[in-house]
Formats: C-alpha cells, sequence, structure tokens
C-alpha cells in the first residue's frame, strides 16, 4: 500500500503545499515536447503516469493521464483530459491497454520505483518514455556552488538510469536532452543562463528540491547567489551561458521499447 499524504501526493515531496503555483512555472517546453513526441512514434493511446498539470501531453492522442495529487489534477487545463487519481504502483488498466506511455519528472517522487515501472510495461504495449534526470551529473551544475543541499537532494532522489533500463527491460536507448536558453519549464538547469530567475521564491517552489532544505538554509543560499550577482562574481565564473543557446545537462529521456 503506497502511503499518500493529505491532498493525494503519494512520493516525498507534499505538492499540496509546494504544488500551488507549479503550473505557472512548469509550462512544457515545445523543443522538449518535440523529443517525446517523436519517441511516442505512431502510439494513438498514451498514458501519462505522474501527469502533475499536464506538462508534455501531446494534444493530438489519446491521452489517459493518472495523478494522485489532488492540487496538481486541480492546475490541469480545461482543454486536456481529467486525470485518473491513482499511483504508478498500482495502475488501474488491463494487460497491454496503451499503445504507449510515458512520466516526466515523475519517477524520483514514486514510492516503489520497481512497481510503477513495471506497472507502466504490463499495460503498455510500445515505448515506455521516461523523462528524468541522471544523478551522476546532477551536480556538475553550477547551482550546486550555492545550493549544494538542494542538487545533494535531486541527486539522491533520481534514480540511476541503468538501473530504471534493468528493470523495465527490453530495448533501451537513453537519450540526452539539450535544454534551450529560453527554456518555459522551469526546474533548476533551466536557468542555466538566467540566473536571476532562482532568486523568486515561486521558481523555487516549482522546484521540488528546494522543499528538501530548510528555510534557513534555502535563504543563505539564496543570498549567497545574489551577492555574487551583484558583485559580477557569477558572471565573471558563467557568464558565457547568458548568450549558449542550449545547455547539455543532467536531462534524459529513457526510452524503453519492448
Amino acid at each position: 500500500m503506497v502511503q499518500r499524504k493529505a491532498d493525494g501526493s503519494a512520493g516525498d515531496a507534499d505538492y499540496g503545499t509546494i504544488g500551488r503555483d507549479y503550473a505557472s512555472y512548469r509550462q512544457p517546453d515545445p523543443a522538449i515536447a518535440a523529443l517525446i513526441a517523436r519517441v511516442l512514434g505512431a502510439a494513438r493511446t498514451v498514458l501519462n503516469v505522474g501527469a502533475g498539470a499536464g506538462s508534455y501531453e501531446p494534444t493530438d492522442r489519446d491521452v489517459t493521464p493518472v495523478e494522485p495529487s489532488a492540487s496538481m489534477r486541480a492546475q490541469r487545463p480545461p482543454h486536456l483530459a481529467s486525470a485518473i487519481d491513482a499511483v504508478a504502483e498500482s495502475l488501474p488498466f488491463p494487460d497491454g491497454y496503451f499503445d504507449a506511455s510515458m512520466t516526466t519528472f515523475s519517477v524520483h517522487q514514486w514510492t516503489r520505483l520497481e512497481d510503477g515501472l513495471r506497472e507502466m510495461r504490463r499495460v503498455t504495449r510500445g515505448p515506455v518514455a521516461i523523462l528524468s534526470c541522471d544523478p551522476d551529473l546532477v551536480q556538475r551544475f553550477w547551482l550546486n556552488d550555492y545550493a549544494p543541499g538542494v542538487l545533494a537532494a535531486e541527486a539522491r532522489r533520481y534514480p540511476a538510469r541503468d538501473r530504471m533500463a534493468a528493470i523495465i527491460g527490453g530495448s533501451v536507448e537513453i537519450v540526452p536532452v539539450p535544454i534551450p536558453l529560453m527554456c518555459r519549464d522551469g526546474f533548476n538547469e533551466a536557468y542555466y543562463g538566467r540566473p536571476e530567475r532562482l532568486l523568486e521564491p515561486a521558481a523555487r517552489l516549482a522546484c521540488s528540491a528546494w522543499s528538501f532544505v530548510s528555510e534557513e538554509t534555502a535563504a543563505g543560499y539564496v543570498d549567497h547567489l545574489r551577492s555574487d550577482l551583484q558583485s559580477g562574481t557569477w558572471d565573471r565564473k558563467h557568464g558565457h551561458l547568458r548568450a549558449a543557446p542550449e545547455f547539455d545537462g543532467s536531462l534524459r529521456l529513457i526510452v524503453a521499447r519492448p
């Protein structure tokens, strides 16, 4: 039995608290969405597990979203299907029900990763696409100099890509996902060339790893970043990123085909 929080959240972060403005900052980025659409191939029926507010759900296919958090379900726009209240570890569908399935920035929230991935494979005839981060690469990002506890939490939570590949089986392809400079999806690395955005409390709140450090610790991290931006220290070290059209960070798309 998966333990769920008051609003239904099933992972280690409480989206009833941190997810109130999530949809304002975590918009789907077109370049990343196009990559996901390509790996879904010709699939007409698609399951989206941990669907949240609907980022990256293709609108030209029959999508069935699953999302345990009531707060996140409430933020889904009206043009998308309503999400089913369920968890990855116990999907209420028969074997082979979907042409393809997907999950984006969700696997690190699951209570039992193995059960969730096996359930996705069970109900899916074709490709399973997982957008996640490689934990071995997370702490190479410049933010680690300012918020080490945040990126340590991220690295600790994201499952290793080889582990996921072994669980889900089949033919597995791991695709690096370039992050565009003006990325619309506000995860930490999306601000690689726009560091000022991480001074915004709501932007940080939309990245769940920030909720794993105390408010006092987070305030110290932000003060450090603000000071280095004001003094020019950040730009002397990383200013070239302000004009870099894309960034190869930790973001990866894991595609498993039967």
